[in-house]
């Protein structure tokens, strides 16, 4: 059991499953790049975090709704948790009936599967479900570009990967040492590339070695 000190935030998760060097970077060292991935998805996210709550009919949406569990270590924000009406739901404070809740990650890009999402949804389901003391079944991703949702169902399997991540994640950042670099078509896309300097660190020599060669034989100017 962890302690509110201890609390780590669910989207470093997505770093982590993404490249641990880039949830090492991010919470170890600080570091932080945008680029038109994460600028679309700080928009889409701004949108839906606004807190408030929305009924419509039979279900209750509730936005920007803080989530945490001791027993992971982890805390965050939901995008949307939907509330709906059932009979052998469980009940709310200060509202009558009963209530079954779904939550709704929101993601840019075109519908797809990845797991670092489904992990990240499934770690506010398990936060969810301590703070209700209810087991939450499936959840949902929105994804903006095309608008579609996919429904992710919390398996055991499911579970247990999210407890692991969650497990590893604070073992990375207690340990406090950012793994070195390795170089991969997915660096392309990464905000990060930039500081990250994959292709430079990411070989068998050190940084040492390429700074070493760098000053060395430096590049010819344009103008030589």
């Amino acid at each position: 059991m962890y302690t509110e000190d201890d609390l780590l935030p669910i989207s470093a998760l997505q770093h982590l499953l993404f490249c641990e060097r880039r949830a090492a970077l991010v919470h170890i060292e600080g570091l932080w790049g945008e680029n038109v991935f994460t600028t679309e998805g700080t928009l889409l996210h701004d949108r839906a975090d606004e807190p408030g709550t929305e009924v419509r009919g039979d279900m209750r949406i509730a936005r920007g709704l803080r989530l945490r569990s001791l027993r992971l270590g982890l805390a965050g924000i939901a995008d949307v948790v939907e509330f709906h009406k059932v009979e052998n739901g469980i009940p709310l404070e200060g509202i009558g009936g009963l209530w079954y809740p779904t939550i709704v990650e929101y993601k840019r890009g075109k519908l797809r599967k990845e797991d670092g999402y489904e992990i990240q949804l499934c770690a506010q389901a398990l936060c969810l479900e301590e703070m209700l003391g209810a087991k939450i079944l499936s959840g949902e991703i929105y994804y903006g570009k095309t608008k579609r949702r996919l429904d992710i169902v919390f398996n055991e399997k499911l579970r247990r990967e999210t407890e692991a991540a969650a497990a590893h994640l604070h073992d990375l950042l207690e340990g406090n040492v950012t793994p070195r670099a390795v170089w991969g078509p997915k660096c392309e896309k990464c905000s990060l590339v930039d500081l990250c300097l994959p292709k430079a660190t990411g070989g068998k020599g050190s940084v040492e070695d390429y700074l070493k060669k760098v000053v060395t034989n430096p590049p010819q100017s344009p103008f030589d």
